[in-house]
C-alpha cells in the first residue's frame, strides 16, 4: 500500500489535471461557438453564387462552359484534400476522419493523391506511404478566406494542369456538439447535381418542380465573365467551408473529451481522498492503540 505522503502527491497530481482538462474544456467551448458562427455567414453567399450559376446553365447560351465544370470522359487520377487536426486531446476526431479517408480510397478505380491539410492527416499519410502532393499545416484559430487561398489554388492548378482528373474534398461535418460525421464531396468538376458547401438546401433548390425553359436575362458584365469570376471563387469558398466545419467538429470533440477527462479526474480524486482518509485514520488507530497499550503496561509495572 503506498504510503500518506506518496498519495498526497498523487492527488495534487490529478487535481492539477482536472484544472488543465477544465481550461482546455472552456477554451473549445467559447472557440467552437466563434466557428459555428463563420460556418452560418457563409451560406449567404453560397447561395446566391449557386443560385447564379445554375441560372447561367439554363440560358439559351449555355454552352459557354467553364474548364471545372466540364467532367472528364476518364478518371485516371483523383486528387483528396483530407482536413484534419494539427493538435490531438480531440477524443476520436482525427482518427474517424482519417479512417473513413483510408476506407472510402481503398479500392478507388484510379490512381490517389492526397492534399494534407493538418499535421494529424499529414503524419497518418507518410506512415501509410501515400502520395502527399503538399501539406498545409498551423493555419491560424480563425481562418479566413485569404488564408486557405493557397489550397485552392494549387487545387486549380492541378486540375486544369491535367494531374487530377477529380478532386474530392473530405472534411468532419459539424451537426451538433455532440455529433460530427466525416464525409466527402467532389470538388471538381463542379456538379449542380448536389448542392456545394455552406448552401441552404431551402434556399438553394426550388421549392416547387420547375416548369417550362427558364426567362432569359441579359447579365453586365457578360456570362463567361460571370461564370470565370464565381467558380473560382465558389471552389474556394467550399475549402474554406470544409476547413471550418472541420475546426468547429474538432473544437465540439475536444470540449466532449476534456469534459469526460475532468470528470474522469474528479472521480479518481475522490477515490484517491477516500484511500487516503482510510489509510490515515488506520495510521491514527494504530498510533492510539501503541499509546494506550504502553500506558496499560506502565499502570501495571
Amino acid at each position: 500500500m503506498a504510503s500518506a505522503r506518496e498519495m498526497r502527491m498523487r492527488i495534487r497530481s490529478v487535481d492539477n489535471i482536472a484544472q488543465v482538462t477544465r481550461a482546455l474544456e472552456a477554451v473549445s467551448a467559447s472557440r467552437v461557438r466563434k466557428a459555428e458562427a463563420r460556418v452560418m455567414q457563409t451560406r449567404p453567399y453560397a447561395d446566391k453564387a449557386w443560385q447564379v450559376l445554375r441560372h447561367l446553365s439554363r440560358q439559351p447560351a449555355h454552352g459557354i462552359v467553364h474548364p471545372f465544370m466540364t467532367a472528364r470522359e476518364t478518371v485516371n487520377h483523383i486528387l483528396v484534400v483530407l482536413i484534419s487536426g494539427d493538435r490531438g486531446l480531440a477524443g476520436a476526431y482525427n482518427t474517424n476522419v482519417m479512417r473513413y479517408t483510408l476506407q472510402s480510397f481503398a479500392e478507388a478505380p484510379a490512381e490517389v493523391s492526397y492534399v494534407a491539410v493538418g499535421r494529424k492527416g499529414r503524419d497518418m499519410l507518410f506512415r501509410r506511404r501515400k502520395n502527399v502532393v503538399a501539406e498545409f499545416s498551423k493555419l491560424p484559430s480563425e481562418p479566413t478566406v485569404a488564408d486557405v487561398s493557397a489550397i485552392g489554388r494549387l487545387v486549380m492548378d492541378e486540375y486544369l494542369s491535367g494531374k487530377a482528373d477529380q478532386v474530392i474534398l473530405v472534411y468532419t461535418d459539424f451537426i451538433n456538439l455532440l455529433r460530427q460525421v466525416p464525409r466527402h464531396k467532389q470538388l471538381l468538376p463542379l456538379s449542380f447535381e448536389e448542392l456545394p458547401l455552406g448552401s441552404d438546401q431551402a434556399d438553394v433548390k426550388p421549392r416547387h418542380p420547375e416548369q417550362g425553359p427558364e426567362p432569359a436575362y441579359i447579365y453586365e458584365p457578360g456570362q463567361q465573365e460571370l461564370i470565370n469570376s464565381i467558380v473560382p471563387s465558389l471552389t474556394e469558398l467550399q475549402i474554406f467551408q470544409a476547413i471550418t466545419e472541420s475546426l468547429a467538429s474538432e473544437h465540439a470533440a475536444r470540449m466532449v473529451a476534456m469534459r469526460n477527462a475532468t470528470d474522469n479526474a474528479m472521480e479518481l480524486s475522490g477515490a484517491l481522498r477516500l484511500e487516503y482518509n482510510k489509510a490515515r485514520q488506520q495510521a491514527i488507530t494504530s498510533d492510539m492503540l501503541d499509546i494506550a497499550g504502553g500506558a496499560e503496561a506502565l499502570s501495571q509495572a
